[in-house]
């Protein structure tokens, strides 16, 4: 007789017992491929720790009375073949209508060169940000190609490395227009009506909170004698229609207003660009270059602006600068992460970018070519023609000027029927109201669509006519209004790889000029870079995720309605809150969206002073950057010797500022790596003033099942998905910053005003979709569901393992900077390199790339400081080769010091050391290429080689050149 019997056997795995066989479970369980160290080298590090157990560590490095008490209530952990499995059947709940919805989001064909060699590749989805330049030029270029195509096609002079999405991208416009105009009071800025609506919503949102009033009109028939600082219209218009804007440029420049042109990029290679018309400013997203609407997202947005506003711009901006041996090298410039430096006085808090989205539009670019997007744009516009004048023959009418898009009023017909018969044919179009409708073409339609949506504009009826009897019709309507007239992407980067070997060739080239996590570990501290699970990444591509349309019925979406739901489910589980938005689409977003909602929540209770943000002098820089865009005034609190917030700093400030204070922000465990004790009464000492506590979830991962948020007594907190719930950082982007709330927060959850979502007094939507990047969110949920409760509490214990275990094994050569109460640390170690006077952080953080390895964080949060993160997924062995590396530069570095090593022409200064200087003919240096080259035994089997010496950042800033213009790639 079978009798199943449940019996788990370890954590995460689930198994069945049939009388006289062995237990039947999971024969390969994730957690074990997710976390680096085996049970054995578990055992090992503890005991070079000074523990007997993991469990005896963790309760000395969590103040017990944090913990969680029990375990998180999630659903068993399952396997990798059962996780897809399930995710197949919520999938199928999606259904895949024909898109003619429009609004900014369109069906596109991904070149499967790109999306099997750039999306579905961890050479490009694990790399980091490019803060270590030298060892990041492959996706530098890639991102250069892209702020390139924006300048060419908008024909402004110089433009960012991406954004997060359309609708922010106008708010991050007008801001910057705001900042360039003196921040005026009574400030107003003029929105044409009609923008895309989620544009319009975001742009309220983000101007309400700094006291910028949205006036919403006609900009052809504004008077401007009511004074605005700038001028919002999209191009072409979200109804289709497209305008002159000149008349209206000189008439805004003559009221000394700015324009900002919210523009599709696919339509400038037909139309006038937005710099040739005279707008200051352009914003929009890349989405159809290749990228899936992915209902939502991710994708790359952009912004592009004249050359004297550059160094007001929001977000990334790649430079070329030159590397030691004189040669073309790219790195960050200006904006490098400048809410760090900047703080309060950063003009964004905007500290990322969608690097992997934006690679892949570039890389459409550089396939197709010039000629290959017209001859895309030529199509869809002559089968918008061909519609056009089908439904004249229909007696519909038309507008007489488009692109891609027409908003039809509908005769013979309401428009709710004619959707009905549109939807028999699973078929959707925009509905702007009851005899109004709107239809928009892309890439994918075929002629058949153009006959099968004619039919439903019929009533569903067969043609009276045949489509071949239109041409001369669709002919005359054929002329674009504003032709371009100039040319673009005329660089060879864009005009050489057409055919798919050369493709394939260039990627390669430019992945190998990178170093990820297929090379060897990164540990940076604030931002893990931890294991990206394939099976977790595959369903990414999957049509029923990636082919969806933000605005479709949500009843066409029930798979991901499903998925949204287990995901607020889980989350709040894990943090201990009681609602979520899964909304904002990166960290900086989150931070940002939290405190509009307690801004919101004290302005609900008659208590609108209440606008200062205690932040500690230790935050994240997009602290600070955060509470100013969220119209808070920041208050800096101390920290005391060992790294904690100065609790009687605190106190004072909060007393002080009782019947204005806001907010405190707080990192927790803390950005010096500590879980502090004081946490409970520093919730209370803001709770007792009337202010609201912000846990800034950067560093969850340490907590996940150790303890919750919301238990320590803070209200909200935001969450890194794309750091503990491994959402890969694709070189810089992309995120998911979702906020928790407790429950007196959740009626103020952020809204969207295409698709009903949050709380009844919430905030106006942060983002342009109404649940952010959705594509990506099918990642946390199989990583959830593969780990369940015991493998995600026993990531956070190896995550603090792994960090005590690099900390105890370097101690002696690098002290800890900051430990908590029992000498230990939590997730990340700050290494002090301040003793030494000669060598500097950034020669050994350039040593390392010799080594094969990513530098930890430099220098933050304190100025000649390693901070290092070495995440649960690194195994001993490579913890142990990092260490063996470090160990042996401070012997360098040692040498150096005393003198035995010249000051300057040493290992440590010059590198890194690239293939083309160890390879030279004349070496002149005092230290062998061996020593340069193969400093640890390691190497000689296998070598990661820098493609660049050690830029010079300052020539860069000096010399700011941000597109190929006169620069020759170095991979032609």
């Amino acid at each position: 007789m079978f009798e199943p019997v449940q019996s788990v056997s370890a954590p995460g795995a689930r198994a069945e017992r049939v009388d006289g066989l062995a237990p039947l479970g999971m024969t390969d369980r994730f957690v074990a491929r997710h976390i680096g160290p085996n049970e054995q080298e578990i055992a090992q590090m503890v005991r070079v720790c000074g523990f007997e157990s993991l469990e005896a560590l963790i309760e000395a490095a969590v103040p017990a009375r944090l913990r969680l008490k029990g375990a998180l209530k999630l659903p068993p952990a399952a396997s990798e073949h059962e996780v897809l499995e399930e995710l197949r059947g919520i999938a199928a709940q999606n259904q895949l209508f024909r898109s003619f919805i429009g609004m900014g989001y369109y069906g596109c064909v991904t070149p499967p060169v790109i999306q099997r060699n750039i999306l579905e590749n961890p050479g490009w989805y694990t790399a980091y940000t490019p803060y270590q330049a030298e060892i990041a030029q492959g996706r530098l270029e890639a991102l250069l190609n892209f702020q390139t195509m924006i300048i060419d096609l908008t024909g402004l002079e110089v433009a960012n490395a991406s954004l997060l999405d359309e609708a922010t991208a106008a708010a991050e416009a007008v801001t910057m227009c705001y900042g360039l105009k003196g921040r005026p009071q009574d400030a107003a800025v003029l929105v044409a009506d009609n923008c895309h609506p989620q544009t319009i919503g975001v742009v309220q949102t983000r101007a309400a909170a700094l006291g910028i009033e949205t006036i919403v009109a006609d900009p052809l028939r504004f008077d401007f004698a009511r004074p605005v600082f700038a001028v919002l219209v999209q191009y072409p218009a979200t109804d289709g229609a497209i305008h002159d804007y000149r008349p209206l440029v000189a008439q805004a420049h003559a009221h000394d207003a700015l324009v900002i042109a919210a523009a599709d990029p696919l339509a400038l290679t037909l139309l006038m660009p937005p710099g040739e018309w005279g707008a200051d400013v352009a914003v929009g997203s890349t989405q159809r270059f290749g990228v899936p609407p992915g209902y939502g997202g991710p994708h790359a947005a952009y912004l592009a602006t004249r050359d004297a506003f550059k160094r007001h711009m929001p977000g990334r901006l790649v430079g070329v600068s030159k590397d030691a041996q004189g040669r073309p090298a790219l790195r960050l410039a200006l904006q490098t992460r400048e809410q760090h430096i900047r703080r309060e006085k950063a003009t964004s808090n905007i500290c990322t970018a969608q690097v992997l989205l934006a690679v892949m539009a570039a890389m459409y670019a550089v396939y197709h070519g010039p000629e290959g997007l017209r001859r895309i744009a030529r199509r869809i516009h002559q089968l918008t023609c061909l519609l056009a004048a089908g439904l004249k023959r229909l007696g519909q009418r038309v507008p007489e000027t488009f692109f891609d898009t027409l908003q039809v009023r509908v005769s013979g017909w309401s428009v709710p029927e004619l959707v009905n018969i549109a939807a028999a044919r699973r078929i959707n179009f925009r509905v702007f109201d009851a005899q109004t409708a709107g239809v928009s073409l892309d890439e994918t339609t075929t002629v058949q669509d153009v006959r099968d949506l004619l039919e439903v504009f019929n009533g569903g009826q067969p043609l009276p006519f045949a489509l071949e009897a239109l041409a001369s019709e669709a002919e005359k309507s054929a002329a674009i209004p504003l032709p371009r007239t100039s040319p673009f992407l005329t660089h060879p980067v864009f005009n050489r790889y057409h055919s798919e070997t050369e493709m394939l060739r260039y990627i390669r080239r430019l992945e190998s000029r990178d170093l990820s996590l297929t090379t060897s570990m990164i540990p940076l501290g604030s931002c893990t870079m931890k294991l990206n699970g394939t099976a977790a990444m595959l369903p990414v591509s999957w049509p029923e995720f990636a082919r969806l349309h933000p605005f479709a019925p949500v009843s066409q979406a029930q798979g991901y309605q499903r998925l949204f739901k287990d995901l607020e489910q889980w989350l709040a589980e894990i943090t201990g809150f009681s609602a979520v938005s899964l909304q904002p689409n990166a960290g900086s977003q989150g931070e940002y969206t939290g405190l509009l909602v307690i801004r919101k929540y004290h302005q609900h209770r008659g208590q609108s002073q209440r606008r200062v943000c205690l932040i500690p002098t230790s935050a994240h820089g997009t602290n600070p950057a955060s509470a100013v865009a969220a119209g808070l005034q920041v208050v800096p609190v101390k920290c005391d010797a060992e790294g904690n917030i100065d609790l009687a700093d605190l106190r004072a400030k909060a007393f002080e500022h009782r019947d204005d204070l806001a907010a405190l922000m707080v990192t927790y465990p803390s950005t010096h790596g500590v879980f502090e004790e004081g946490i409970r009464e520093i919730c209370q000492i803001v709770h007792e003033a009337g202010g609201q506590v912000y846990l800034d979830g950067a560093n969850l991962n340490a907590m996940v099942g150790l303890c919750r948020p919301a238990e320590l007594g803070t209200d909200v907190c935001h969450i890194n998905l794309h750091k503990t719930f491994a959402i890969p950082h694709g070189g810089g982007g992309p995120g998911m910053g979702p906020i928790c709330v407790a429950a007196h927060l959740a009626p103020f959850l952020p809204t969207h005003p295409v698709v009903p979502t949050g709380g009844p007094e919430g905030i106006g939507p942060v983002a342009a979709a109404p649940w952010g990047s959705a594509n990506i969110l099918v990642i946390p949920w199989v990583y959830i569901r593969l780990m369940g409760a015991d493998g995600l509490t026993r990531a956070s214990q190896v995550a603090i393992l792994n960090a005590n275990y690099i900390a105890r094994r370097l101690a002696g050569h690098f002290p800890v900077l900051y430990k908590g109460k029992n000498g230990l640390v939590a997730h990340e170690c700050i290494l002090d390199l301040r003793a030494f006077k000669t060598v500097t952080v950034e020669d050994v953080a350039k040593r390392l790339m010799d080594f094969g390895f990513h530098a930890p964080t430099v220098s933050w949060p304190v100025p000649g400081t390693l901070m290092v993160e070495p995440t649960e997924s690194e195994s001993k062995a490579e913890l142990d080769r990092f260490c063996d590396a470090l160990l042996a530069i401070h012997a360098e570095m040692v040498e150096v010091e005393s003198g035995r090593l010249d000051r300057i022409n040493n290992p440590l200064k010059q590198a890194p050391h690239t293939a083309e200087v160890v390879g030279a003919d004349q070496w002149d240096r005092p230290y062998s290429r061996a020593q340069a080259a193969w400093p640890a035994p390691w190497l000689r089997a296998h070598k990661f080689w820098p493609p660049v010496s050690r830029i010079d950042n300052v020539f860069g800033d000096r010399h700011p050149v941000c597109s190929w213009a006169g620069v020759e790639s170095p991979c032609l």
